[in-house]
C-alpha cells in the first residue's frame, strides 16, 4: 500500500510541473507579444562625412640645391637668405680667370684657323669653344625659377669644392605632398576633389587644397599593404606653413550628408511588410504614419521620408526576437 501511495504522490507532482512549466511557457509568449507603451524613441539628425584620411609631410612646389659645379674660389654673392629672385638671375660667382683665359685663347686658334683657310680646323675649334664656354657657365649659380632664398651659408672668399650644397631655394606658389592612400579607398579618388589640411605648427587652423593626381600602379609598403601614391595640393599656401611641416588630413570623395535615424525598435511593420512608425503629438496622442527607412548598422535605421527631426516616436518591437518567431523583417539595406 506505501508503494502505491508513494506512486500516485509522484505523478501528483510531476503534473504539477508539466502546469508550472506550462504556464511560465504561455507568460513567457505572451509577454513578448506585448509593446511596452512607456517606450519611447526620438528621431536624431546627423551629419555623415564620406572622407579618406591622410597624413604626410609638405614639400615646396620647386627647390633648388645651390651647389658648385667645381672647385675655386667665390669671388661674388648677390642675394641673402629671404631674398626673392627671378628665373636666370647669378646668385653666386665663382673665380673664373681660368676658364675666361682658355676660352680667349681658343678664340685666338680660331681666328688663326680662319686666316690659315683651314676649314675643318675652325670646326673642330669651334666645337670645343662650346664645351670651355660650359666650363665658364659652371662658374655660376643660377635661379632655375622664380622663387625665395630660403637659406643661405656662403661668403666672398670662401673655397668651394665641387658639389659643395651652400644654400637652398624654394617656389612657395604651391605646396604639395605625396600622400598613400589604401587600395580599398583608390577607386574613390580623383583629381579635383577637396583636401582639408591641418598643421601642429598651425593649430586651430584649417588649410584647404586638393587632389591633383594618382598613380597608375599600386605600391607595396614595408608593412606588406597595397596603397596607391596621390599628390594634394595647397595654393597661396600662408606664410607660417613652411616646407617639410607635418600634417594629417582629409579627402572628401563628397560633401557631407546630414541624416534622419531613429532606433530599428520604433519601426512597425503592416502586415504587407510596409514600414510605418507611431508619432507622439503634443497632445498625448499618437499617429500612424507611413515612412520610409534603409538600414543603417545594426541598431539604427536611416529615414528617407514620413518623419522629421526631433519627432517622438512609440516603441513597436522589443528588438528582441521572441519565442515562436521574428518580431518584423528588417528594413531594407542602405544602398
Amino acid at each position: 500500500m506505501r508503494k502505491n501511495k508513494s506512486r500516485v504522490r509522484n505523478i501528483i507532482f510531476i503534473i504539477i510541473g508539466l502546469v508550472a512549466v506550462s504556464s511560465a511557457y504561455i507568460m513567457v509568449k505572451n509577454s513578448s507579444k506585448q509593446t511596452p507603451q512607456n517606450v519611447t524613441y526620438t528621431v536624431h539628425s546627423e551629419t555623415v562625412e564620406n572622407i579618406i584620411e591622410i597624413a604626410g609631410t609638405i614639400s615646396a612646389a620647386q627647390e633648388q640645391k645651390l651647389q658648385a659645379a667645381g672647385d675655386g674660389t667665390v669671388t661674388g654673392v648677390y642675394v641673402s637668405a629671404g631674398d626673392t629672385v627671378k628665373k636666370g638671375d647669378i646668385l653666386i660667382r665663382i673665380d673664373d680667370t681660368t676658364q675666361q683665359y682658355e676660352l680667349e685663347q681658343q678664340d685666338y686658334q680660331i681666328e688663326q684657323k680662319r686666316i690659315s683657310g683651314a676649314q675643318r680646323d675652325v670646326e673642330m675649334l669651334l666645337k670645343q669653344r662650346k664645351v670651355l664656354e660650359q666650363k665658364l657657365e659652371d662658374r655660376i649659380i643660377k635661379a632655375n625659377f622664380d622663387g625665395i632664398v630660403a637659406y643661405l651659408n656662403v661668403a666672398e672668399g670662401d673655397y668651394l669644392v665641387a658639389k659643395d650644397e651652400v644654400g637652398t631655394m624654394i617656389d612657395r606658389t604651391y605646396l604639395k605632398a605625396l600622400v598613400e592612400v589604401a587600395e580599398t579607398d583608390s577607386s574613390k579618388i580623383k583629381p579635383g576633389q577637396k583636401v582639408m589640411f591641418s598643421f601642429p605648427a598651425y593649430e586651430d587652423h584649417k588649410i584647404e587644397g586638393y587632389l591633383v593626381s594618382s598613380y597608375a600602379i599600386a605600391t607595396v609598403t614595408s608593412r606588406g599593404a597595397s596603397v596607391v601614391k596621390a599628390e594634394v595640393r595647397i595654393d597661396n599656401p600662408p606664410e607660417q606653413i613652411l616646407p617639410n611641416y607635418s600634417f594629417i588630413g582629409e579627402i572628401e570623395i563628397s560633401p557631407p550628408e546630414t541624416i534622419l535615424l531613429v532606433e530599428r525598435q520604433a519601426i512597425g511593420y503592416g502586415e504587407d511588410g510596409s514600414p510605418f512608425a507611431e508619432k507622439i503629438l503634443p497632445d498625448g496622442t499618437t499617429e500612424r504614419v507611413p515612412v520610409t527607412v534603409t538600414a543603417y548598422g545594426n541598431a539604427f535605421v536611416k529615414i528617407i521620408s514620413g518623419l522629421q527631426d526631433k519627432d517622438v516616436l512609440k516603441q513597436q518591437s522589443t528588438g528582441t526576437v521572441p519565442i515562436g518567431g521574428a518580431e518584423a523583417p528588417p528594413p531594407p539595406p542602405d544602398k
